[in-house]
């Protein structure tokens, strides 16, 4: 491999680049994780997490990836041939429902174009049909990492409302957390799943099931087979800080510091900075001429941007070219979008300038790739960015 200077541009939609804040923090002696200094980190992080989840209810922390999190949601609420209504939006969704599948679960889905987010009106279709109230739970993926498109929870959980359903409302933040708006009490959710290596700027290795009052009441019920992913038990040790088993003890230094990087900025900051990327990328995009897969402007993600390449080009063929001539890895296209997308990550510890590299680098690779284009993508995005900074300028001004 030839050498290369400067850093790697690691702009799939996670995992995420790493703020040295957060690795200082890792890069500490392990400590016992029995005695009374670690008690006083778990009380800590438990505390602050319901700051980035915006809930009173208590929130999980696994030592494992976002797929352990929709494992725990699943069996500590459920029972083998219970019936949930999933929505296929994306290629996550659909492994969401793999893994209730295998658990004896009854999956009715709703299909979509993986172009649209989860329809509110069909949700709230289907469940004033279900008069027996046979459906448990409605799990939705909030931020469909494979597509770019994010699903209107608020409206979703207006439909169950409408329908006057009971079915538990269990949401995948895996892509959105600490990034995009979410409000896990506001918006009625019971279980929210999520993983430490995008928004909230990790490695991977932790993930996290936010759990509302009934949530666990049902899970009092559930006789789907659990130990490790037990919530009971994990629930029950964390009231003084400590875990029923081994913690990832530096991932949680880390995680401890990467809150107080969101406190410091702020949840409101996070989420306008998280937008402007997004806007300013999307801007580039249709200064290309190429086409957002996101069809429905209100379910743009502010994560990622899939963008569509035009017909005879190869998505991947042209991640290669960017990766060999720029060193920036960009997502490839999953499931049934493998080879027509590419996706470009625009979050965690992201500013205005990495955006703008970022950028050239994708205009650069589509001249490089000879993909039919129009120059001037990472210029719009460009002005916009500064139109961003001197709003505010202004503002100070009027003030």
């Amino acid at each position: 491999m030839a050498f290369r200077s400067g850093r790697h541009f690691l702009q799939i939609p996670g995992p995420t680049n790493v703020p040295d804040r957060v690795l200082r923090a890792i890069d500490c002696p392990t400590m016992d994780h029995r005695g009374p200094e670690f008690g006083h980190l778990g009380m800590e992080i438990i505390e602050d997490l319901r700051y980035v989840f915006q809930t009173q209810q208590p929130v999980v922390i696994y030592p494992a990836s976002g797929t352990g999190a929709w494992e725990a949601a699943l069996v500590n609420t459920l029972s083998p041939g219970d019936r949930v209504l999933m929505v296929e939006t994306g290629h996550f969704a659909s492994l969401w429902r793999k893994m209730a599948v295998k658990f004896g679960v009854e999956v009715e889905l709703i299909a979509t174009d993986w172009r649209h987010g989860a329809d509110p009106a069909a949700i709230e279709a289907r469940l004033r049909e279900d008069k027996a109230h046979a459906i448990k739970a409605v799990c939705v993926v909030h931020n469909e990492t494979s597509t770019g498109v994010t699903s209107r929870i608020p409206l979703i959980r207006g439909a169950l409302d409408a329908a006057s359903h009971p079915a538990l409302f269990m949401v995948d933040t895996i892509s959105s957390l600490a990034s995009i708006d979410y409000r896990h009490d506001e918006w009625g959710v019971d279980v929210t799943v999520a993983g430490s290596q995008k928004g909230l700027m990790l490695p991977p290795g932790l993930s996290f099931n936010a759990v509302s009052e009934k949530a666990r009441r049902a899970g009092e019920k559930s006789k789907l087979p659990k130990s490790y992913w037990d919530w009971k038990e994990m629930i029950a040790a964390n009231k003084t800080g400590y875990f029923p088993y081994t913690p990832a003890t530096n991932l949680l230094y880390g995680l401890r510091e990467a809150i107080q990087m969101l406190k410091d900025e702020g949840l409101h900051g996070v989420f306008a900075r998280h937008a402007r990327h997004a806007e300013a990328t999307r801007r580039a995009v249709r200064a290309w001429g190429l086409e957002i897969l996101c069809a429905n402007p209100e379910e743009y993600s502010n994560t990622l941007t899939a963008v569509m390449m035009p017909a005879g080009h190869d998505a991947d063929a042209l991640r290669r070219t960017i990766l060999d001539a720029y060193d920036m890895s960009l997502g490839t296209g999953l499931g049934r979008l493998a080879g027509k997308v590419f996706r470009i990550g625009h979050l965690g510890d992201f500013n205005d300038l990495s955006l703008a590299g970022t950028l050239a680098g994708v205009e650069m690779g589509l001249a490089l790739a000879g993909v039919p284009h129009q120059q001037g993508g990472a210029q719009a995005a460009m002005q916009y960015l500064i139109e961003c900074q001197r709003e505010p300028a202004k503002q100070r001004v009027a003030a």
